[in-house]
Order: structure tokens, then sequence, then C-alpha cells
């Protein structure tokens, strides 16, 4: 049994144990919440760099005691050339490719978060450290090689095949002609030049400067449609966060084209259930919550897109008496009948509390491993495929358009708690991230558990992971076999993981109690660890 981690000055977790030591470090010297979150954002991408990169995108929800949460939108939108009609000219008619220059479609947008997030901790918390400091370890990580995790060496070597031949890819994650090994020191010398170009120019620079130039060279060089105007028009957006009104409290997530409203509905759901009778490690619990999911996924997939594009509020979906009218949908003891979802993403979740209570929940992504494979020949940035999302069909929800946000899985949580508590939370991993939401919180909030027991505890996941065309219901082998067998008996299509399989996420949690005790868990499926003083 691993124990939660306590501590009252400041608080870190994430998938990587050294991103969170480095938020800690930063909390060490004075700095808050949000300088924190954006050291651990930039060691983050250089030492768990199949899961994210600085050419991916970011959402933020902030939180400062007394003040109504606040959220940071860092989604490029697609390329004004990237048309429906631009990949028919290249005979691309049914679906955007997943890998190469034509599958990096969309502004990557989460330095543009960074650079937002410190100029509201320089304005409204006082903020005071420079951006060299924040970078100082991503830079060093970078410059002079990170230890390789395992998970990097797995997905290294499962997708080598259809990576290797994508542009710059071998030269950047295959040293001296192979999959790197677990333990041995990996070293991105080109990513760490571009940091300390950001360190001295800014963020900026990234958007409008000689680094926009680079990339935008860079990206025409292997077939990407982005340019440099598509770079020069981006810029971060500061939005109000949907808010469910549970019975436990306030809980909050992303504004679309994030499905952070998927999250909000499955508690939403749960809540009218009142899932919390349950008991935690009952078939009846992990089918109600299986059976929130269908239907907030049904909601997402006729809604949720680029909010340019919606037809209704996201925060009506959130309106009790339609989570109730969802909610009485759900047979108790029958599985309803479920489709496809949106499938699997790779991505980091992290969360900070700092002393005083400011908080941050925060998601950074390229979307697959290694996004489309590409990796920039000055910069040495890997690019998200993000935009592969977009569907080349005029009818569909999301279909392309320039200058549309792609929909996205992202989606970071945060809540506050009618007992006083305040929460973040979060995960990775495409469809399973409201999934895995929900079993963190009815599991800390509903049952009472502590952060690193809802974690640790096994966890499902409903639908497609990489490599798989199944939608089945996935379990954690740790499941009691009877559970499982009443799960079956119900009509779920019960496929069987492993122990701690990273199929279901690498989720995180901190709570801060109203003593002003910090508590947090980290994911045992994951790399990461929580870091505290």
């Amino acid at each position: 049994m691993i124990n939660s981690v306590r501590g009252t000055r400041g608080m870190a977790v994430a998938p990587h144990a050294l991103a969170a030591q480095s938020a800690l470090a930063v909390l060490r010297e004075g700095g808050n919440a949000i300088e924190a979150m954006i050291a651990a954002a930039a060691c983050i991408a250089v030492v768990y760099p199949h899961m994210n990169s600085i050419g991916g995108d970011s959402f933020w929800l902030l939180s400062v005691p007394g003040k109504a949460p606040g959220a940071i939108d860092a989604c490029g939108a697609a390329a004004q050339a990237a048309s429906i009609d631009w990949y028919r000219e290249r005979d691309i008619t049914s679906a955007i490719p997943f890998r190469g220059g034509i599958a990096a479609n969309t502004v990557a947008g989460t330095i543009s978060g960074w650079g937002a997030a410190l100029q509201l901790s320089q304005q409204s918390l006082g903020g005071r450290l420079p951006l060299s400091r924040l970078l100082a370890d991503a830079i060093h990580y970078a410059e002079q090689g990170i230890p390789v995790t395992r998970s990097q060496t797995v997905n290294t070597r499962n997708k080598r095949a259809e990576l290797e031949p994508q542009p710059g890819f071998a030269q950047s994650f295959l040293p001296d002609g192979d999959v790197p090994e677990t333990g041995s020191l990996f070293r991105q010398a080109r990513i760490a030049a571009t940091l300390r170009q950001i360190a001295e120019a800014g963020c900026d620079d990234y958007y409008r400067g000689d680094l926009a130039r680079s990339i935008a060279t860079d990206l025409a060089a292997i077939g990407s449609p982005l340019t440099l105007a598509d770079l020069q028009a981006h810029r971060a957006q500061l939005r109000d966060p949907l808010r469910l009104q549970h019975s436990a409290g306030e809980v909050y997530n992303m504004t679309p084209p994030t499905q952070g409203v998927v999250s909000l509905m499955i508690l939403g759901i749960l809540d009218a259930l009142q899932s919390q009778q349950l008991k935690p490690d009952s078939a009846e619990y992990v089918h109600l919550c299986v059976e929130a999911t269908k239907q907030a996924f049904r909601v997402r997939d006729r809604h949720v897109t680029d909010p340019a594009y919606m037809q209704i509020d996201p925060q009506q979906l959130l309106d009790p008496s339609h989570l109730r009218q969802m909610a009485s949908n759900i047979d108790r003891q029958r599985a309803a009948p479920w489709g496809r979802g949106k499938g699997p993403g790779d991505t980091i979740w992290m969360g900070v509390i700092d002393g005083q209570g400011r908080a941050v929940s925060f998601i950074q992504s390229i979307y697959h491993e290694f996004g489309a494979g590409v990796v920039l020949t000055q910069s040495g940035i890997n690019w998200q495929n993000r935009g592969c999302s977009f569907a080349l069909d005029e009818a569909a929800l999301n279909n392309l358009r320039p200058g549309r946000k792609p929909f996205h899985t992202l989606n970071p949580a945060m809540a506050r708690l009618a007992d006083g508590r305040s929460m973040v939370y979060g995960t990775m991993g495409g469809d399973g991230q409201p999934q895995t939401q929900s079993a963190v919180f009815t599991r800390t909030v509903g049952f009472g558990q502590s952060p690193q027991t809802a974690i640790s505890a096994p966890r499902w996941l409903l639908g497609r992971t990489w490599g798989q065309s199944s939608e089945t219901l996935k379990l954690e082998s740790r499941f009691d076999p009877a559970l499982v067998t009443q799960l079956r008996q119900w009509g779920h299509e019960v496929e069987m993981l492993q122990d701690f399989d990273e199929t279901v996420g690498h989720a995180g949690c901190i709570l801060r109690h109203p003593n002003g005790v910090l508590e947090g868990g980290a994911d045992p499926r994951s790399d990461g660890a929580v870091a505290a003083f």
C-alpha cells in the first residue's frame, strides 16, 4: 500500500518525478503555483517526450482562494491553407493521416499558454521569477540528458515502424539508429537551444520572432500547410471554465473545444444516481460509471466542437434537469448499446497547489504518441497531430475548416468542495480522461478514499486503445472476478488488461484541506511522483 504524500507549504504532482520536483524547487524559492507549473510544463516536455512536447497544445485551470476560477485556452487552430479541398488535391478523401507533414496542420499553442500564464502570475499574483529560471531545469535535462523511462522505450519500440520514415524522427528519437534503452541517457541538444531562445526572447518569439520564422521554414519543408502567418495570428485566450453544481460542491473543467463538459456530465449523472451510496468495489458502481459515460459521450458527439461552431451553450448541458434526464435513461442492470468513441490520445496532466491555496490544473499534449512523428530540423520540435481529429466530410460535426480549432480530448479538472476542501485532478488518455476523472473524483469525494488509494485502485476504460479496433469495456485484472462476471451478465463486452496498465491513464490528484494540509497521490502506472514540503 502506497500512502498519500502530505505537506503544508506547497505540492506538485506529475507523471514524471523530475517534473514534480522542478515545480517544487520553484515553490521553495518563493514562486507561486503558476510559476511552478510553467517549470513543470517545460520539464515534462523534455523528460516525457513521447507523451508531449513544445509542439503541442495545452489548457490551464487556475484558482485563487476568494476569486472565481479562470482558464487559459492554448489550443492552436487549423492552418488557413488547411481545407477539405487541400487534402482532396493530395488524393486524401476519407481521413487525415495520423503521421507526417500533412498531419501537422494546426498551430502548436502550448508556448502561448506558458506566456499567458506568466503574465497572469506577474500581474495578479506578484510573480517575480524570470522565465529563464522557470525553464532552467528543462534546458539542463535537454542538454545533459535524461534517464530514459520504460514508457519511452516501449512506446518508441512499438511505433518505430510507422514513425522512423517521418522527417526528423530517427535523428531525434533513435540515437545511434536504435530505440533508446531504459536507463540510458537521452539528449536533445536542439530542444535545449530552442528552450534557451524562448527563455531569452520570451514566449512570443515562438509565434512572431526568429523562432517563428525558423518553425515556418521547417514546416513548409515537410509539406505542412502551416505558414508564418498562421503562427503570427495565434494568441492564447482567457476563458471562464465550465461549472457543475454537485451535491459535494462545485466542480470545474475546461470549455470546448475540449471534452471538459463530458467529464462534468458524467459526475452530474452519477450524482443524480446517488452513486456514493454504493460500495466502491462493487459491480454496480463500475456499471453506473460506464453507463454515465455512454450517455455523456452521445451528447459530446452531437454537440462538442470549436465553440465558434457550437449550436448550444455547453453550460446548458450541465443543467440539473438535463443531467437527471440522462440519469433516467440508465438501466441499473443492463448495459446500453455502445458504438464508437473518439479513440486514444497520449497526454500529460499535472497539478500544483501552493502554500496560499493557489491552484493549477494543467494538461499538455501532442495527441498521439510522438504527435505527427515529424521533428523540425532547426528547432528539434516534435509537432502535434491534433488536426487529424478533423473530418473530411462536409456534414460532420468537426469538419475541417481553415482557422477552426480541433476537438480536444484534453480536459483539466478542479473542485471546490462544500466541506472547505479544494482539489485538482486529471489524467492522460483520450476517451479514458473523463472516465478516470470520474473514478478519482467519486472515490475521493464520494467514498472518502485518500488520493493515493483512489488512483491506485483498479480502473476501467470503455473504448479503443492504441493499436486496437475493439470498443470493449477494458478492466484491470485486479478487479474481483465476481465483479467481472456480473458486468458480463449485465451485457458488457469485457476485456481484461494487466494489473497496473498504462492504458487506463496516468492520473494525479491533490487535495487541500481546510487547515491548509495538502494531500496528494500519483499514479503507479506512470513514472510520476508527488513532491511536497
